[in-house]
C-alpha cells in the first residue's frame, strides 16, 4: 500500500483541523476529506476519492454515529472504520465492535498511538486501547451470550507473546512447559495467562484452549 487515504469525521471544528494537521505530517497519510457529519459521503462522491481508513467521532451530535457507520459501510465497503472518543461509553464501543468496527482511538492519546493505530488497522489488524480491553470484552461476552452469537475472534487484540501462549495452551502444555519452550520464566507465563483470561473474560486454561480450538475451526 502507498499512501493511506483517510476520511476524517469529527464535529468539533478545532479538533477536526488539529487531527488533520497532525496526521498530514505523516508521509504515508493523506486526508482525502473531512466532515462534521454525514455529508462526508457526498464529499467523497464529488471528489471521487476512496478512503482506506475512516476516523469516526463516536459522539456526533447531528447524526447517530453508528447509523452513519452503517451508511459508510454500504457506500465504501472496503474502508476500515476507527472510532474516536474522549470519554467512551463501553456499551457504545461494544456495539461499534459488533457492527464491524476495526479500531478505537482515545482522542487524548499520544501522536504515536494515533499513527500506529491507523497503520495497524490499514494493515488488517483490529486495535483497541489496552485500558478498555477487560471491561469491554466482559460486556462483549455478556452480550454474545444474550444474543446467542459468539465472540468475533479477530476482535481480540493479543500481543505476539500472548498469542504464542494461547497456541501452546491449546497444545496442552503446562505453564512450566510453555516457559521452557519460550525460554521465559514460569512467573512470566502465569502473568500472560492472567492477561489472556482478562481479555477473553474467561476463568480457566481449559476455556482458553477451547477458544483457540474454536478459532482454528472458523
Amino acid at each position: 500500500m502507498g499512501k493511506i487515504n483517510i476520511l476524517l469525521i469529527e464535529d468539533n471544528r478545532l479538533l477536526r483541523e488539529g487531527i488533520a494537521t497532525m496526521l498530514s505530517a505523516q508521509a504515508d497519510f493523506k486526508i482525502v476529506a473531512r466532515s462534521e457529519d454525514g455529508d462526508a459521503v457526498e464529499q467523497l462522491k464529488s471528489i471521487g476519492a476512496s478512503p482506506h481508513i475512516v476516523l469516526l467521532d463516536l459522539g456526533l451530535e447531528k447524526i447517530n454515529s453508528l447509523n452513519l457507520m452503517a451508511l459508510l459501510q454500504q457506500e465504501i465497503p472496503t474502508a476500515k472504520i476507527i472510532a474516536m472518543d474522549i470519554l467512551p461509553d463501553h456499551v457504545d464501543i461494544v456495539e461499534f465492535v459488533k457492527a464491524g468496527g476495526s479500531g478505537f482511538i482515545l482522542k487524548n492519546a499520544a501522536v504515536n498511538d494515533w499513527v500506529e493505530t491507523i497503520r495497524s488497522v490499514a494493515g488488517g489488524a483490529k486495535v483497541l486501547p489496552a485500558i478498555l480491553t477487560q471491561s469491554l470484552f466482559t460486556q462483549v461476552v455478556e452480550l454474545a451470550i444474550k444474543s446467542g452469537n459468539g465472540i468475533p475472534p479477530d476482535s481480540i487484540q493479543f500481543t505476539f507473546r500472548e498469542r504464542q501462549v494461547v497456541d501452546l495452551i491449546a497444545q496442552g502444555m503446562s505453564n512450566k512447559e510453555i516457559a521452557e519452550s519460550l525460554h521465559i520464566a514460569t512467573f512470566t507465563v502465569k502473568s500472560h495467562v492472567h492477561n489472556i483470561l482478562d481479555k477473553l473474560a474467561l476463568s480457566t486454561r481449559l476455556q482458553i484452549a477451547a477458544f483457540a480450538h474454536k478459532e482454528e475451526s472458523q
